[in-house]
């Protein structure tokens, strides 16, 4: 019933989507400055907005390339090069920028937003984040079989599975989050540092798909 739409390699799949899930990427600060800011219910609602978001993102993505990969395993290749270098680059970007993204999340602003504004941000927040993008993009095709065909659909069950992982994982940082507002708010270092730990594991992400990408060239 299932064969073709998932993958062989699924077991491997989950530890790398883990690995990227719960590296402190935009969202999960999102969903960590929400929680600061105005406590757990707002940072659940902002998750359940922000999955939602990453599905319609993982679905576009599986339209788009998964013919593609499916016919040229040269466009296989260069998506492995292109995400393995640009997850690097978000990775260092985290690390030299983490005393500004560590001042954004303590200042959401006076005013709590409604449950609809909350899964409204969240949304966009999911279809705009760029490690998302790079994951659905270059890191995700890894782990399809590309012989076995039905790409597309496979890339949409991986797309899902993701959103799961991500919805438990970033909804635990949440509920966390919110319940050690006060000693987070309390200390710029400490999101400083957890901002620089998520990007110093995009960076060793990005290694692993340029390694990848070598070894299956």
């Amino acid at each position: 019933m299932f064969a073709g739409v998932i993958p062989t390699r699924l077991p491997e799949y989950l530890v790398a989507a883990i690995i990227i899930i719960i590296a402190p990427g935009p969202s999960v600060l999102f969903v960590i400055a929400r929680a600061v800011a105005w406590g757990r219910k707002i940072s659940v609602l902002t998750v359940a907005g922000n999955v939602a978001g990453s599905f319609v993102l993982s679905t576009l993505v599986a339209l788009g390339v998964g013919p593609i990969l499916q016919k040229w395993h040269i466009a296989y290749i260069a998506v492995q090069w292109a995400g393995g270098l640009y997850l690097m680059y978000l990775g260092v970007d985290a690390i030299r920028k983490r005393q500004i993204h560590a001042a954004d999340m303590t200042n959401q602003g006076p005013v709590a937003p409604t449950s609809r504004q909350s899964i409204r941000d969240g949304f966009w927040v999911g279809v705009l984040n760029p490690k998302a993008i790079v994951f659905f993009a270059a890191v995700l095709p890894q782990f399809v079989d590309i012989d076995g065909g039905h790409v597309t659909i496979q890339l949409v069950f991986l797309g899902l599975v993701f959103c799961v992982l991500a919805f438990i994982s970033d909804g635990t940082w949440g509920l966390l989050a919110g319940t050690a507002r006060a000693w987070l708010a309390t200390d710029n270092k400490r999101l400083e540092r957890l901002r620089a730990t998520g990007g110093l594991i995009m960076i060793i992400l990005g290694v692993a798909v340029l390694i990848s990408a070598v070894t299956s060239g």
